[in-house]
């Protein structure tokens, strides 16, 4: 453990102006044993459970007004390859209902109803952010709360966008064999658009870092615990779905509600991965202020003794 320590000491973080890996390990781990992980990412996956049918809502609602042939397939099966497996024929119950029964327009009662409840969900994320240890500055309520109604739209567009590129690239994909110029055995090809899964959710953890706190944009926008954030959810995706496929027991002991409890597991392991991330930036943006406040009373200091 000593020569943990001492070699710790002794490596520099690059962007921490001298900070060495041993100071960053252990503000990091500082926030996750103060800042009740578990606690936070209970109301995260509440909220987010509560907001997912509402954002579902939200889209397909907006469908309709998109001229893109083929789009609510598209979006369909985006949301399915997001989920874990044997999770989507719950929500796709829902969806279906959603999308064949029309609730109205873009005016409607339900549509602001599902603004407000997924705005909802952004906030109670942005709420457990500002709740780490390392978080000094809060926002006022209705400033938090016209963030999250942007940042949740935002996302919302950027979403849109992923399935729309989607099927260009498909579309532009079938053209291509077509005339013959790749030959159609690179199934690698058509793989590139999970490429595009993986960078939605990489700038969406990102603006969820970015917008969260007020201290937020010190750091970068794909920052250190973005990175590290949409590793641990590619990993804990392919791992859950494994456990899933061949472990799990949940639908012989609580019959179809097994496949909701699973969805819910799912959501708190990834909003436990969310605050991981967050904790890791919070940490470096503490580093980072300490130091330099360190500094500047060492020159006042020198200032004075000069004088």
């Amino acid at each position: 453990m000593n020569w943990f320590v001492r070699t710790g000491k002794k490596i520099p973080v690059p962007g921490l102006e001298g900070m060495t890996l041993y100071d960053l390990l252990e503000m990091y781990f500082i926030g996750i044993v103060k800042g009740a992980l578990t606690s936070r990412a209970g109301g995260i996956s509440f909220s987010f459970f509560m907001a997912l049918f509402p954002f579902m809502l939200f889209m397909l609602t907006l469908i309709p007004f998109i001229p893109i042939d083929g789009f609510q397939e598209n979006f369909m099966m985006l949301i399915s390859e997001l989920l874990p497996p044997k999770t989507f024929d719950a929500v796709d119950t829902v969806l279906a209902d959603i999308a064949n029964n029309k609730y109205g327009g873009l005016l409607s009662f339900g549509f602001i109803v599902s603004i407000f409840l997924m705005t909802n969900g952004v906030n109670a994320i942005f709420a457990a952010f500002e709740y780490s240890v390392h978080v000094k500055k809060i926002r006022n309520v209705v400033k938090q709360y016209l963030i999250s109604l942007g940042t949740s739209l935002t996302m919302s567009f950027m979403l849109i966008l992923t399935v729309a590129i989607t099927i260009f690239f498909e579309f532009g994909l079938e053209f291509i064999y077509t005339k013959g110029w790749l030959p159609k055995d690179l199934m690698w090809v058509g793989n590139l658009r999970y490429l595009l899964f993986m960078f939605l959710i990489f700038c969406n953890v990102s603006m969820l870092y970015y917008f969260g706190t007020s201290e937020g944009k010190q750091t970068n926008f794909f920052s250190a615990g973005s990175v590290l954030t949409t590793v641990l959810s590619l990993l804990t995706f392919y791992g859950f779905g494994i456990y899933v496929v061949k472990f799990s027991k949940y639908n012989e002991l609580y019959g179809s509600i097994g496949t909701l409890l699973v969805l819910m597991l799912f959501i708190w392991l990834n909003s436990m991965i969310l605050l991981l991330g967050f904790e890791l930036n919070a940490s470096i943006t503490r580093l980072r202020n300490e130091h330099k406040l360190k500094r500047i009373e060492e020159k006042e200091m020198m200032g004075e003794h000069f004088d």
